[in-house]
């Protein structure tokens, strides 16, 4: 194991911002996990800093996602993540769509493709949209022309005015059958009610992936009994500032009875073939 802790992360779910860009709540949880995000505040909220701390936790490149769902998490704008993101390699920008507050959502996502988005981040159960109405397929069909993966929330939120039912990921069901050869990573992989569901439709689906923020490592196995072989599926991501450090997650990850392939496939491999790195 002395090998895998040498080798680089690709963290898949990271979340910048200001403690004002969100809700109380937010913070609240935020705090409770006794993140490092407060204790070290002026540090984290410092593109050059925070670029190094994750350099220091052996993160090689890191999805760095906005927020625009003004009724549950607050308004991270994709302004500022593309700003903070500006000239460090280790970040990797991500855009979002709020379907309920642009006129043209197509337009908006293909301005955020020119400035350089690395993909999209839906969040269905905190906009209150299903992910297989219509009215999102041309923002899949945009991703799938642009190469470009889509990152969508699925399962369970503790945050005020979030609404599970949109969270089901068998709405992903059709989109994965539309759009064949769109990678669409399940966010949470179905968190709560749907780890089956979730797990089922990624080996239906070869476009499908499990990212398995939000879970603690240590009931992978319990989550996902057959994960092994299912390898190739999971994607890992942190969900900061949502824990206590970058490194506790991984730490976890690497001491679960997988094989060391699986270890890294987990950690490296999979989410580098999804962006194309």
């Amino acid at each position: 194991m002395d090998k895998q802790k040498k080798e680089n992360i690709i963290d898949f779910h990271i979340h910048v911002g200001l403690k004002e860009h969100w809700h109380d709540w937010v913070n609240d949880f935020q705090r409770r996990a006794q993140s490092e995000f407060y204790s070290r505040y002026e540090e984290m909220i410092d593109p050059e800093k925070f670029a190094s701390y994750l350099k220091n936790h052996q993160i090689e490149k890191a999805v760095i996602l906005p927020d625009i769902c003004p009724i549950t998490t607050g308004v991270v704008p994709n302004e500022y993540v593309f700003e903070f993101c500006r000239g460090r390699g280790v970040f990797l920008p991500f855009c979002t769509i709020n379907p309920f507050i642009l006129s043209n959502p197509v337009e908006e996502f293909r301005k955020y493709i020119r400035i350089g988005a690395k993909g999209l981040k839906l969040y269905p159960s905190y906009n209150h949209f299903y992910p297989n109405e219509n009215r999102i397929y041309p923002l899949y069909a945009l991703a799938q022309e642009e190469r470009l993966p889509i990152l969508i929330h699925t399962g369970s939120s503790i945050f005020r005015g979030s609404k599970i039912k949109y969270a089901d990921p068998i709405h992903l069901d059709d989109v994965a059958s539309d759009f064949p050869d769109l990678s669409l990573i399940m966010a949470h992989s179905g968190r709560g009610l749907w780890y089956e569901k979730a797990f089922f439709l990624s080996r239906l689906h070869p476009n499908l992936y499990l990212e398995i923020s939000g879970l603690p490592p240590a009931n992978l196995l319990k989550y996902f009994p057959d994960m092994e072989n299912n390898i190739d599926k999971f994607i890992y991501g942190s969900d900061w500032p949502g824990i206590k450090t970058i490194s506790s997650n991984i730490e976890a990850i690497r001491t679960l009875p997988l094989a060391e392939e699986s270890i890294r496939k987990i950690l490296y491999d999979n989410a580098a073939r999804v962006l194309r790195l």
